[in-house]
């Protein structure tokens, strides 16, 4: 069976949850990897076959989506032109985690495919949403990658078609250890969105991975850390 992998590579959770299904579904048969997307920093040990700029997301200085650089950097003429571009009808099986270009494709050439991850768990209404709800953001998680099937990821099954987190088999396998802090990677928020709250909890203490930080330093009940060294560092 040849399996097409479209891979949102809008930050690093996509390509990491990839890394760890690859090898199962390498058990079913060929995979071939699209990674789609500009603003990733992991490096993506897949079979990549195809890639591209994408519909990438981005976020604003607090965590939100910065619309207004997505309308900037993206381009619709282009997408849908690689959109119908890509071979999908070589393919048995077309897994979409969430990528904008293979979605449109599947729709140009009329074929199924299964959009797979957090986001599918929102094509239930039983899945939880903020009290105040963001229209925009609804929209584009029901109709930025839709696809026939579902298969939804969330930490409680809100609906039939949704099922656990993919977790690294290290982290299921480990001991629990309390160490006495609060393990804070965000990068996608800026440092004044989120230190006035943690000062506001002078008894936690929070080792803070922050881009812009030179080396290991304290402040208060904050220990800052070079972001980029996250994954090689012990905490």
């Amino acid at each position: 069976m040849k399996i097409f992998y479209a891979v949102q590579a809008t930050g690093n959770g996509h390509i990491s949850r990839a890394t760890q299904l690859l090898p199962y579904l390498q058990q079913h048969g060929e995979v071939d990897v699209f990674l789609s997307g500009a603003n990733a920093t992991l490096p993506a040990q897949l079979p990549v076959r195809y890639s591209s700029k994408g519909m990438s997301l981005f976020y604003s200085a607090c965590g939100g989506l910065n619309y207004k650089k997505m309308w900037r950097e993206n381009s619709l003429f282009r997408a849908t032109r690689e959109a119908k571009d890509l071979p999908l009808e070589q393919y048995d099986v077309i897994l979409n985690d969430f990528d904008f270009i293979t979605a449109r494709a599947c729709k140009i050439k009329g074929l199924p495919s299964v959009q797979f991850g957090h986001q599918a768990s929102f094509m239930s209404a039983q899945t939880p949403r903020p009290a105040q709800r963001s229209l925009m953001g609804e929209l584009i998680l029901k109709q930025y990658a839709p696809a026939t099937h579902y298969v939804g990821l969330h930490f409680q099954q809100y609906d039939s078609f949704i099922l656990p987190p993919v977790i690294k088999q290290e982290f299921l396998q480990a001991e629990p250890l309390d160490n006495g802090h609060v393990t804070v990677y965000l990068p996608a928020y800026e440092q004044h969105c989120l230190e006035e709250h943690f000062r506001h909890h002078p008894g936690v203490h929070f080792h803070w991975f922050l881009k812009g930080i030179q080396q290991i330093e304290r402040v208060g009940n904050i220990t800052f850390f070079r972001w980029i060294n996250c994954c090689s560092t012990r905490v």
